[in-house]
């Protein structure tokens, strides 16, 4: 693998690590694409560091559970006008 590839997925993960943010967040954060975050943290992390690559699973799974949760809050703020309350 490339060292800026590399370079990118540990800066990734432990920027997700740090916030608890999502793939999205994340991927804004540094400008890149979600699916080029995702690819590094899920894929090419766990050849690079298995020890945060396992701390970022931890993180993308609280992350996917909430999910749902997170779009709803969103849908009643679109409909209602008011904050996730």
């Amino acid at each position: 693998m490339w060292d800026y590839i590399e370079e990118r997925a540990r800066k990734c993960a432990e920027y997700i690590v740090a916030t608890g943010c999502t793939v999205r967040a994340c991927s804004a954060h540094f400008s890149i694409s979600k699916s080029t975050v995702h690819k590094d943290v899920s894929e090419r992390l766990k050849y690079v560091d298995k020890d945060l690559y396992e701390r970022v699973r931890d993180v993308l799974d609280v992350n996917l559970s909430e999910r749902h949760i997170r779009g709803g809050i969103a849908t009643r703020k679109k409909y209602t006008g008011k904050s996730g309350e």
